[in-house]
């Protein structure tokens, strides 16, 4: 009976009951749409470094003095790809310089590589590979965004340094590939980048590629007891680290975001509550009917509990399905993939940001339910 009738009173004033689930609709939106967003950018940084999870990256501890370049010298290279043993491992130069084609400008990574180590880690789409010092390849996305064709002239360098230089092969995009990032970069050979920038055999990064991930350690272990016996020469990391610790970086943002959405679910519950304070008040009479007939204590706070329960339910329900829309919306507009939104996560984010919603509304309406139940039924009857 006390369930009929909390379902009577949500139909009775149900313009009321509608504003009211409208806040639980908005904070169930707000919470679950940022967690589905935060699980979104987990798992995208966490596929896009799962591929470099076999990875290791050596670079020079010392900085650079003066003139004299920090860099790893050919005979610790050596040394490097003597313990690595089968595993590739490739040494490159890498800078930061500015690129111009026709009137537009900007900046670009560059990379002088043996152009041999290539064709294993990159992909050509158009034209070829580089050879000597005639040519550079460029990545897909620096193509796109300055209009690059095979076969076209850029412009590298700024100053004594600025020089016109054929572009011979565009690379497909693939993330990072073999430790280097080369969307959006030029890719020259070492023996063009040693005349371009010097630092002949001061590399400034090696990558292993390690075919077993249980022989990681011990590779790294063996590096370091060579090259850093005296002094430290190199640094060394892998990237399972450094995906662990993007990962709780990225949880810890979202909990917190999460937590700010939280708080429309409070204000959500602050209006739960005085629509179950106005529903005391607006029953008083029929609660001291109730109680004269023989109804229990137990079954009048029961029946404001339902009501509270049912106004939670409706709005928790409806702001799972509508988190969904706006989830996606947010996922679609930032990471442009809404593959990210067809997971697991999603099911247990929309779940768990319902259950949250019932819950407060059912904990606004404890104090009402406790009230209504310890209202004296003759008083009550003579309430006007």
């Amino acid at each position: 009976m006390t369930f009929e009738l909390a379902q009577r009173n949500v139909r009775l004033h149900l313009f009321r009951s509608i504003l009211a689930a409208i806040g639980i609709i908005i904070g169930v939106v707000a919470i679950t749409s940022m967690g589905l967003l935060g699980g979104a950018l987990e798992q995208s940084v966490s596929d896009e470094l799962m591929n470099m999870g076999n990875t290791i990256i050596i670079t020079p501890a010392g900085p650079s003095v003066g003139d004299e370049k920090a860099g790893i010298d050919e005979r610790d290279i050596r040394q490097i790809k003597l313990i690595a043993g089968r595993n590739p491992t490739i040494a490159f130069y890498n800078t930061y310089d500015q690129v111009k084609v026709g009137d537009s400008q900007g900046y670009s990574s560059v990379y002088g590589v043996d152009p041999g180590e290539l064709p294993p880690i990159t992909t050509l789409i158009s034209g070829r590979y580089i050879s000597g010092t005639e040519g550079v390849m460029i990545g897909q996305t620096l193509a796109r965004n300055y209009g690059i064709r095979e076969g076209n002239f850029i412009t590298v360098g700024i100053g004594a340094r600025e020089q016109r230089i054929r572009v011979v092969g565009i690379l497909e995009d693939t993330g990072f590939s073999g430790g280097i990032q080369t969307d959006n970069a030029i890719i020259g050979s070492e023996r063009w980048y040693e005349a371009t920038y010097s630092g002949r055999g001061k590399y400034d990064q090696v990558v292993i590629t390690v075919h077993n991930l249980d022989d990681i350690d011990g590779i790294k272990d063996a590096i370091d007891a060579r090259l850093n016996r005296r002094e430290d020469v190199v640094n060394i990391m892998d990237f399972r680290s450094l995906i662990s610790s993007i990962q709780e970086a990225i949880g810890q943002i979202s909990l917190f975001v999460m937590a700010i959405g939280g708080i429309s679910l409070l204000v959500a519950a602050v209006s739960i509550l005085n629509v179950m304070l106005i529903s005391v008040n607006e029953r008083i009479k029929e609660i001291g009917i109730l109680r004269s007939i023989g109804t229990q204590k137990a079954d009048i706070s029961k029946m404001f509990l339902y009501e509270a329960a049912i106004l939670g339910l409706i709005g928790s329900v409806c702001g799972g399905l509508l988190s969904l829309v706006g989830g996606g919306l947010l996922i679609m507009l930032i990471m442009q993939d809404i593959s990210y939104l067809l997971t697991m996560h999603t099911v247990i984010t929309v779940i768990y940001g319902m259950i949250i919603g019932t819950v407060i509304c059912i904990a606004a309406g404890v104090y009402p339910a406790h009230r209504a139940a310890q209202l004296n039924p003759i008083d009550a009857l003579s309430n006007d």
